[in-house]
């Protein structure tokens, strides 16, 4: 469902992902592990088209991204969550929602979004800015899944989160993954919540990946090693 082959990024002159390979299954959830500095967050940039590729290719099941400006990779079937959720704190939850809608042509939120988040229903008029910190979250997955993708990018979601929150957020996801059939790709450093959500896990170490391996497999005495400072 996702496929990325030999994808390259830099800032300026200086590269900072180098010939990345990798396939994500439909229905599979991947968690994207490393420590700060090491490529996480602009692996997102790059596949949601934020920053540019300098080289090679990522798909969405058949359909080639590369090129693609953010919008046209979102009605591809990519949705981002960004690091630090991002919402807009002077709409309301349901405007935010909303926002989600524009690929997709609807004027109507889904009600199964409401159903995965029942207390954004209840706050649906309160402005995002009023909202805790993992309520903000939920409203950024929730944003995120109002345009209906098929592969679905969250950058970091446990940053500033509870750890009750987190145990939760990770039971959502695999509903979600469930419920819709959706292939999900997580950045994280938080080895509990990647080992709680995912089915594999990949390490990735100064824009290259380095450690491969299905949870069930995982040795995490050794990814919590590339983990430390």
């Amino acid at each position: 469902m996702l496929s990325i082959k030999n994808l390259r990024a830099a800032y300026g002159e200086s590269e900072v992902l180098h010939g990345l390979d990798l396939d994500v299954k439909p229905a599979e959830i991947v968690a994207i592990m490393g420590r700060n500095g090491m490529g996480k967050t602009t692996l997102m940039k790059t596949l949601m088209g934020i920053l540019p590729e300098r080289d090679g290719d990522a798909r969405v099941g058949e359909t080639s991204v590369y090129g693609m400006k953010p919008h046209q990779r979102v009605a591809a079937g990519l949705a981002y969550v960004p690091q630090g959720r991002m919402i807009f704190s002077s709409m309301t939850v349901r405007e935010n929602i909303e926002t989600g809608l524009t690929t997709t042509g609807s004027k109507d939120i889904p009600e199964d979004i409401y159903e995965l988040f029942p207390v954004l229903l209840e706050m649906k008029s309160r402005r995002g800015g009023n909202l805790s910190g993992g309520q903000q979250q939920q409203l950024a997955i929730a944003r995120a899944l109002a345009s209906a993708p098929k592969v679905l990018l969250l950058d970091e979601p446990t940053e500033g989160i509870q750890p009750s929150i987190i145990r939760e957020m990770a039971r959502t996801l695999r509903r979600i993954r469930d419920e819709k059939n959706l292939t999900i790709v997580v950045s994280e450093q938080v080895l509990s919540f990647a080992l709680d959500v995912a089915d594999r896990v990949i390490v990735i170490e100064n824009g290259s990946f380095v450690h491969d391996s299905p949870r069930d497999g995982i040795d995490a005495d050794r990814v919590s090693k590339f983990l430390s400072v």
